[in-house]
C-alpha cells in the first residue's frame, strides 16, 4: 500500500489522517496494517519514531468504527 487511502479506512478516520498531513504509510505501517485489518496477531520491529502506534491503533480504530 503506497498512500493511507488504499487501506479503506472508515471516513471519519481517512479524514483525521488526511487533517494531520499524512499521505503514505511509513514501511512498518505499510506492512502492518494490512495484517492487523484482518484480525492477525501481529509482530512489528522497528526504530522509534517510524509510526508503530499508528500502525497498531488505526486499525483498533476502524475495529470500532465498524
Amino acid at each position: 500500500m503506497t498512500k493511507f487511502s488504499d487501506f479503506g479506512f472508515a471516513e471519519p478516520i481517512a479524514k483525521a489522517i488526511a487533517a494531520e498531513g499524512y499521505d503514505s504509510p511509513t514501511p512498518i505501517q505499510a506492512q502492518a496494517i494490512p495484517y492487523a485489518l484482518e484480525g492477525r496477531d501481529l509482530l512489528g520491529i522497528a526504530q522509534t519514531g517510524t509510526g508503530k502506534t499508528a500502525a497498531f491503533a488505526l486499525p483498533i480504530l476502524q475495529a470500532i468504527a465498524t
